[in-house]
């Protein structure tokens, strides 16, 4: 009887919607250097690469709750050193949880901030 009424309950429920996004130009990460303490902010331009001390980090896509710019970021970044080219991360970073999806680096931390509109 249980199960009946669930199946019913799930069958009239309207299906949830998927979350409109809005492409941003450009994303502000914020960078902390674990041994100097040291906190830095970084803005990036979609397909734009910068230095932070000994690595790279590219900027593929930043997008954002349509109609809230200030709301969840997320951003498809690569991260790799500096010297050696070696990929430290590759994929996406979400700014309200910066765990679950982290670089594991032992000297440095990225994490996202907020997508840039203009």
């Amino acid at each position: 009887m249980i199960r009946l009424a669930a199946l019913v309950l799930c069958l009239l429920a309207p299906p949830l919607a998927a979350q409109q996004v809005t492409e941003a130009s450009g994303v502000i990460l914020r960078g902390l250097d674990k041994v100097t303490g040291l906190v830095y902010n970084i803005e990036l331009q979609r397909g734009q690469t910068a230095s932070f001390a000994r690595i790279d980090i590219t900027l593929s896509s930043c997008r954002y709750p349509a109609g809230n710019p200030a709301g969840d970021a997320y951003a498809a970044l690569e991260i790799k050193t500096a010297d050696g080219g070696d990929v430290l991360f590759s994929g996406w970073m979400i700014a309200s949880a910066p765990a679950l999806s982290a670089m594991d680096h032992a000297r440095y931390d990225v994490w996202v901030m907020r997508c840039t509109t203009s």
